[in-house]
């Protein structure tokens, strides 16, 4: 770290995130792994994520639009496959062709569009979530014109992948074993979640996502996933509250005793989210320290009474990383890791690191 930069920064494990990829690739065998690298990589800067993908054999990405796939485009091969999820609109398709970017076939309407076409294309099977894709009746009543195509990938999504024993899964399995049969090219259902349910939802291609990130795919189970994010932020001021005093906007906290807080230069303009205010952890001192009254725009207040060593102005508490994790600090905030990621503002400074 630039130590005349005294502002909350993040450190972003490259060799974690390739860690990461290399335990889908171990338990998915006989598959492809994907990278699914939408949203700036969760939020955590593609083209430096794609590189590192690159590097240890990643082949094929996922994102959602076609701008984030003109971006990313840029940082891999020319032979790895870029796929859109959201799918395209009729004047987008010269787009994908020139870029050479593979769209996802969401919808009837959009078959038509490129019924005459000899660009690289995915189907969507939607088995379950009702967000995009064909139903599989209408894949299979489709079947002859869309293997006219050129055809590279059948997919579907997992609605409660994060749930081991969610009877949907299997429901969804059977849906897309089915439907996807019409059709002899390589299929796709799982992203981290549903890759780490076992070899019959594998298929020939995994995408995961949130487990490259560190995030864990399965909930209440523990997470075999390298931390890729830590974030740490310095204390502005430590002071003693009285017992009766309030802490923060609209006196949410209200001191029992008296007790040593320490502010922090860390908010939401941060993208650390207000859910947290009065419910989040930090780590410093040896010991986790909760979050007291509202996020307010550039600061946070954290209970220091018990921590083991002396804190003073200065000093870097963690926020994310080894000692809180991301989906301990989700719960905490009411939300899911992703979201965390995601919002991750531009005023950190932002460390790559490889090792």
């Amino acid at each position: 770290m630039d130590t005349n930069f005294l502002g909350a920064y993040i450190d972003i494990n490259l060799e974690a995130i390739a860690q990461n990829w290399r335990y889908f690739n171990k338990i998915a065998p006989n598959s492809m792994v994907a990278g699914v690298i939408k949203a700036d990589a969760y939020g955590l800067g593609v083209d430096k994520v794609a590189h590192r993908l690159q590097n240890i054999g990643c082949n094929n990405y996922f994102v959602a639009t076609l701008k984030e796939a003109i971006e990313v485009r840029q940082a891999i091969s020319a032979s790895s496959q870029l796929f859109v999820l959201g799918g395209f609109f009729d004047s987008e398709i010269e787009i994908f062709s020139e870029f050479d970017i593979i769209p996802v076939i969401n919808s009837i309407e959009q078959l038509e569009f490129v019924k005459n076409s000899d660009l690289k294309l995915a189907l969507h099977i939607d088995t379950g979530m009702n967000r995009l894709g064909l139903r599989p009746e209408q894949a299979v009543d489709n079947a002859k014109a869309i293997n006219d195509l050129n055809l590279a990938l059948v997919m579907s999504h997992l609605v409660s992948s994060s749930d081991r024993n969610d009877p949907l899964n299997k429901k969804q399995l059977e849906t897309f074993s089915q439907a996807a049969s019409y059709f002899n090219v390589p299929k796709s259902l799982s992203a981290s979640g549903g890759t780490m349910l076992g070899g019959e939802y594998q298929f020939d291609l995994v995408r995961p996502g949130i487990g490259l990130y560190g995030g864990a795919p399965i909930d209440n189970e523990e997470n075999p996933l390298a931390t890729v994010v830590s974030l740490y932020a310095p204390i502005l001021q430590v002071r003693t509250v009285k017992a009766g005093e309030t802490i923060g906007y609209s006196a949410t906290y209200l001191a029992q005793n008296d007790m040593k807080i320490a502010t922090i230069g860390l908010g939401y303009a941060d993208g650390f989210l207000r859910s947290a205010g009065n419910k989040g952890i930090a780590y410093a001192g040896g010991k986790i320290c909760p979050i007291l009254g509202k996020i307010s725009m550039d600061m946070i207040a954290i209970d220091i009474s018990d921590c083991e060593v002396a804190l003073k102005c200065g000093d870097f508490v963690e926020f994310l990383g080894e000692n809180v994790k991301i989906d301990e600090q989700a719960k905490h905030m009411d939300t899911i890791s992703y979201e965390i990621l995601t919002r991750l503002g531009n005023r950190f400074k932002r460390n790559y690191l490889e090792e």
